[in-house]
């Protein structure tokens, strides 16, 4: 074999082979790089659990009260919930733990405020929490803005002006994916005006599973589970 095709067919192996070893070497300190930057696991939780600590009596403005702000976290968390609309953020106490679970589960969420005050002061809790990344905040009139949202939703949560629950509830059920959940603030289980409608419409729904959580005379939540029917 002639020897001059030896030399060349060696040296071009040895510099594909130096080829690839610079590749590796630049992807390894630029994954060494990237891993430097990303912030420990527990940061968030940290920063997010010291700020509701420490805003725990602040939340008089329409907002949930802790135990049912843990509770919206619980149930997406624990059904892996990606894609979440709430209507009506107030000043983002229950979007708060909502967006927190959702990092949990690399989701994020649309929340729909009508008072420009409270959406600006919404934002600014939500930067300081640190769950800003994980929230579109929209200064809209739910009543024109959800039959625009494009789904599918995964998990809804309604804390806005009640006597249009039921058509909140209508306006998302085509949008719902298989197994979503959508809970529903102040629902006490009443059997009139606005909730008994509400709670009609949801009995009335194929493969929708209603439970109602109440916490006080005033103050309640209702938990449904959609399975879609043929």
């Amino acid at each position: 074999m002639n020897s001059k095709f030896l030399r060349g067919s060696t040296s071009t192996r040895i510099n594909r082979l130096l080829v690839t070893a610079s590749f590796i070497a630049i992807t390894s300190l630029a994954t060494l790089q990237c891993a430097a930057q990303e912030p420990p696991a527990n940061v968030l939780d940290e920063q997010v659990q010291a700020y509701l600590d420490s805003h725990k009596h602040d939340w008089y403005d329409l907002n949930v009260p802790v135990s049912d702000g843990q509770r919206l976290y619980d149930l997406v968390v624990e059904n892996g919930y990606t894609r979440a609309v709430e209507v009506g953020t107030s000043t983002g106490h229950s979007a708060i733990w909502i967006a927190w679970a959702l990092s949990k589960t690399g989701g994020r969420l649309i929340t729909i405020e009508i008072d420009e005050g409270r959406y600006e002061e919404a934002k600014k809790n939500f930067e300081e929490a640190g769950v800003g990344a994980y929230i579109d905040a929209r200064l809209a009139d739910a009543h024109e803005l959800v039959p625009k949202l494009d789904g599918p939703f995964d998990f809804v949560f309604l804390d806005a002006d009640k006597d249009w629950y039921t058509r909140y509830f209508k306006m998302l059920l085509p949008k719902l994916t298989e197994g979503a959940c959508i809970a529903a603030h102040n629902v006490t289980g009443a059997r009139s005006g606005w909730q008994k409608e509400y709670l009609d419409a949801l009995k009335a729904t194929p493969g929708m599973r209603t439970e109602v959580i109440r916490s006080s005379r005033s103050r309640g939540l209702s938990v449904s589970f959609y399975t879609a029917v043929e």
